[in-house]
């Protein structure tokens, strides 16, 4: 008897978990494996944060909370979205989640209907086209190119709205190309925006916090205050942070629809994990300056490794404004052969390769929906990066 539902078999599991897990196996067969797959920083949490949730603990703030987050929690958001973004909520517009993803999920589970469609810019996180599957929408993919930056233009956007569009994503830095949008290329998009007035847009700003040199981040709701009050202006503490395993996410929109978001909720995970919201409070309020600290260091990574790789033959990337990827083009590649008679046919053959024969695991472009590219993330050590560098440049130079 078949026990999987339709739903669940049009879903892959996440390309950059599964690389992640390939790569870990090898480590603990006694392989010197150089992960630069996984989209995690390498800081450890700052210490008053540690210490907030600590005394959470010791003060018994262990009990269930408010299904999307307690009151104080959201005041310290609203205050966020404020100073940082000029956008103004109130605390019921406010969502908490179990990280990130969890709102973004929880969005299109409230909002989308059979024959909806939600227009995503190519490359893409990973996760973004299966989550609207399972929504019981339609992901409407439109790839972007090198030559605008990996962003998604006007006449691009407009080519692929029809009847049933109900989202757009966007992602400002993006995962996986690190590219950010200035002002006036997302107000170009507002225009478009404007003269659609069904279109509900997503923007995921995880990564806004880390942006480099005189890049300013802004968010479409704050460009576009027309646009306020149907854009779910969603972000987290994960990156910024240094809190992935914290797993805390939370975003502003229409009450309407935090609403909707809450009663998903409610029937799925229910409240975030208490002692990471009193974290989160102090995260939010407490002193800043570690961030302008990471982002030096994640800055020098940067340029380090954009200036190594575009030096070897046959890789090239674009310098990215944020975020802590490098989406690299193996075009000149496909087609060669590695010295153990692997051909090169595309960029998951290719990160397979150099995984099996470098130890170095990257993620294929294929899993972002744009190939032929490799994603790798300078979110590690420096002596890491070095060596995985090396072991590039010379599995790129015996290729043959």
């Amino acid at each position: 008897m078949q026990i999987l539902s339709d739903t669940v078999n049009r879903v892959k599991p996440s390309p950059t978990i599964m690389i992640t897990d390939l790569a870990r196996k090898m480590s603990l067969s006694g392989q010197d494996v150089i992960s630069l797959s996984a989209g995690e920083p390498d800081f450890d949490t700052p210490q008053n944060i540690k210490d907030r949730a600590i005394r959470a603990i010791k003060d018994g703030q262990t009990k269930y909370t408010t299904v999307d987050g307690i009151t104080e929690l959201k005041s310290a958001i609203c205050k966020k979205f404020s100073n940082n973004n000029n956008l103004n909520y109130t605390p019921d517009q406010i969502s908490v989640s179990t990280g990130g993803k969890q709102i973004l999920f929880n969005a299109l589970i409230a909002s989308l209907n059979t024959q909806d469609e939600v227009i995503i810019p190519a490359p893409y996180w990973v996760s973004y086209p299966d989550m609207v599957r399972l929504a019981g929408g339609t992901p409407v993919i439109v790839e972007t190119s090198a030559e605008s930056g990996f962003k998604l233009t006007p006449s691009r956007l407009m080519s692929a709205i029809t009847a049933h569009t109900k989202w757009l994503i966007m992602n400002s830095p993006a995962n996986p190309t690190g590219s950010g949008y200035t002002r006036s290329e997302i107000k170009a998009l507002t225009e478009v925006l404007l003269r659609h007035p069904s279109i509900w847009i997503m923007s995921d700003d995880i990564y806004e916090r880390i942006v480099f040199d005189d890049f300013r981040f802004c968010t479409i709701a704050e460009v576009e205050p027309a646009l306020h009050d149907r854009t779910l202006t969603c972000n987290g503490l994960s990156k910024a942070y240094a809190m992935t395993g914290w797993r805390l996410g939370f975003a502003g929109a229409p009450k309407p629809l935090i609403d909707a978001m809450r009663k998903i909720q409610s029937q799925s995970t229910s409240n975030p994990c208490s002692i990471t919201q009193w974290a989160a409070v102090e995260a939010l309020n407490g002193p800043q300056e570690f961030i302008d600290t990471h982002n030096k260091i994640f800055k020098r990574r940067r340029d380090f490794v954009t200036t190594t790789l575009n030096s070897i033959n046959g890789l090239h990337c674009r310098v990215p404004e944020g975020a802590f990827y490098l989406y690299i083009s193996i075009a000149e590649l496909i087609g060669k052969k590695t010295p153990r008679g692997t051909v090169i046919v595309d960029d998951e053959s290719f990160s397979k390769a150099l995984l099996e024969e470098t130890a170095v695991a990257v993620v294929p472009g294929a899993a972002f929906g744009l190939s032929p590219y490799i994603r790798i993330s300078y979110a590690c050590a420096d002596i890491k990066l070095s060596q995985a560098c090396e072991r590039i440049q010379d599995f790129v130079h015996n290729l043959c």
